[in-house]
């Protein structure tokens, strides 16, 4: 009986141990991942290709709108009705209109390739040359138009032809104003802030926080 008691005890004694060792195990586990967090939040690191982390981030938006320009254009037409070759000027109608539009400036990012990136290790300065704007078909908003039609008798076919007309002089119109130096130039200028914004987070989370970001387009200085 004593003997049995004996190797009874003995049996016990190293699990014993072990639930004694369990807490001290636990604390140095969790030294060894805090020093390994803290290793990698401020310990040195090698830095990545600057360039290929430009690239992923531009591929992940593909296409990118910068800039939109919303406005309204005035259109005008006549129309004067004939009896065969001979127009009768006394009944000729007028109508104006007024419609607002929307115009959209986008990039398309997916053309873009390593030869449009360079990089200044020395000045620390990353150079991106981006493709041509592109301008959006403008999009009238004639739900919102105004009409103004004058004449002694506007007829149905008229009205309708009268405001055809307008809506393809307002198109033009409108990409004609689209186009114009003024505005394409405020574009490019929300094209540029948007790609630099859009690299910023990826620079910095792959090592580049201070890198300065040069955006240019295509024959630009």
């Amino acid at each position: 009986m004593a003997d049995d008691l004996i190797s009874d005890e003995k049996s016990r004694a190293p699990r014993s141990g072990i639930r004694r060792g369990a807490p001290w195990l636990v604390v140095i586990l969790l030294a060894a991942a805090l020093a390994w967090l803290a290793w990698e939040r401020w310990g040195p690191r090698e830095e990545g290709d600057i360039i290929a982390t430009s690239m992923v981030a531009f591929e992940r938006q593909n296409a990118l709108t910068v800039f939109s320009s919303r406005f309204d254009v005035v259109a005008e037409s006549t129309s004067t009705p004939s009896v065969g070759p001979l127009p009768i000027d006394a009944l000729e109608s007028r109508q104006a209109m007024i419609v607002p539009a929307t115009v959209e400036y986008r990039l398309d990012l997916s053309t873009m390739d390593r030869g449009d990136f360079a990089w200044d290790e020395a000045a620390q300065r990353l150079t991106v040359e981006l493709p041509p704007l592109q301008v959006s078909t403008p999009n009238l908003n004639e739900a919102e138009a105004r009409y103004f039609t004058d004449g002694i008798y506007v007829s149905r076919d008229a009205s309708v032809s009268l405001s055809r007309s307008n809506s393809e002089i307002a198109q033009r119109r409108a990409l004609q104003f689209a186009r114009a130096p003024e505005i394409m130039t405020m574009a490019r200028n929300a094209a540029r802030e948007a790609v630099r914004q859009n690299l910023a987070i990826p620079l910095s989370v792959s090592g580049f926080e201070n890198v300065q970001v040069d955006v240019r387009f295509a024959n630009e200085s």
